[in-house]
């Protein structure tokens, strides 16, 4: 099996962090924060460092700003139902995901709340930034916007949006599903108010992991609540993070895996896995745009202003049909369809027939490039 189905979660994982795994199911696996036993111990010792390296990796010096969450729509979640109130308004790009629009059309049916959403230029930050800018009201607090769109890869200017955004006093959330492990992502230094990621995608760990980094816990209401291991004598929930929004047990292995992703990141370098993707997606680019009967929708790929995801139609085959024959004849794996993100597709106009989308990892070949280019010219 070829796998190009990287943007919705890396495989294969790295070796290091298959070990991590099975050695935390195998030799620490206590219930970390309950007991003050050795293995206990260990457990806790194990989610404080992830903790300390997530903090790090994302440039924030506080590892309590750091909240293990089960995916990036969990954390997308706890900040929105966490944040929004009776009224609040907010603003959206265009090419959001459904982790983002369908709580936020729960929150518009159950607490009044209202979006905007603002067109994405794929041409001009600048008119991006604009768009965004004549989209804000007089009540909004929350501007939500994806960093790397995940069927486009369209990168937005969350620099820019954030700062802008912050001179009106409004919020912003950045959803870094497709662009955490590829691109550099300073929280404190471009003061980002939430940062919400997957550890299964672009940071190497296993499904079951995502983070949420925010210094404003305060501002938010529980998503839930529950033991914590702190604090037993009270049925409060605990104030402070990360035991404010980390009920229950933690997921151990996963969190694990995830420890043993930030050193493969940090041993290879993001800005060296992504010129890596970048030259596979390049090489793949050219090769389809001699391809009469492949349609195209972005410009090409270009380090720095993109993510690793390119998306096409073949002409006169509906996407799905074009997946599955890439699967059942050349055993590739591509995602096909809406992706979850009916609001990019209609951005360029494939919300009826979707579109075919590879995402390559640092672990695909330009072997494998150019047989998926070799099988295209088959269809």
């Amino acid at each position: 099996m070829i796998y190009f189905d990287n943007a919705a979660t890396t495989f294969p994982k790295p070796e290091s962090v298959r070990r991590a795994v099975n050695q935390a199911i195998v030799n620490y696996g206590a219930n970390p924060g309950r007991s003050g036993h050795k293995l206990a111990m260990k457990s806790s010792e194990i989610i404080y460092r992830c903790r300390s390296k997530a903090a790090s990796f994302f440039g924030d010096d506080n590892p309590a700003d750091v909240i293990f969450t089960l995916n990036c729509t969990h954390s997308i979640n706890i900040v929105l139902k966490g944040l929004l109130s009776e009224g609040d308004h907010v603003v959206v790009s265009d090419l959001e995901h459904n982790a983002v629009m369908r709580p936020l059309q729960a929150l518009k049916n159950k607490k009044n709340v209202s979006y905007t959403t603002a067109n994405v230029s794929d041409k001009s930050d600048e008119e991006t930034l604009n768009n965004f800018r004549d989209a804000l009201q007089e009540n909004t607090k929350l501007v939500v916007c994806t960093h790397v769109s995940n069927v486009w890869g369209i990168k937005l200017p969350v620099e820019r949006i954030t700062a802008m955004c912050h001179q009106y006093g409004i919020y912003v959330l950045i959803d870094a599903a497709q662009s955490a492990g590829l691109l550099d992502i300073n929280s404190k230094q471009n003061k980002y108010d939430f940062v919400c990621t997957a550890g299964h995608k672009g940071l190497y760990g296993p499904m079951g992991t995502g983070l949420l980094i925010t210094p404003h816990h305060n501002l938010l209401d529980t998503f839930m609540e529950g033991g914590t291991g702190s604090g037993s004598e009270f049925f409060e929930q605990p104030a402070e993070p990360p035991d404010k929004f980390e009920s229950g047990t933690p997921n151990l292995i996963g969190i694990a895996g995830l420890s043993a992703g930030f050193d493969f990141l940090n041993a290879v370098g993001i800005k060296q896995i992504e010129l890596h993707e970048m030259r596979l997606l390049t090489a793949l680019y050219d090769r389809l745009s001699y391809n009469k009967k492949i349609i195209l929708y972005t410009e090409r790929p270009t380090s720095g202003k993109c993510g690793g995801v390119i998306s096409f139609n073949v002409k006169n085959i509906d996407s799905e049909t074009a997946a599955e024959y890439l699967n059942q004849n050349y055993s590739v794996a591509v995602r096909a369809g809406l992706h979850c993100s009916p609001l990019a597709h209609k951005h360029f106009g494939t919300e009826e027939v979707g579109a075919v989308r590879i995402a390559p990892s640092y672990f695909n070949t330009m072997k494998e490039i150019d047989l998926l280019a070799r099988a295209l010219t088959q269809i």
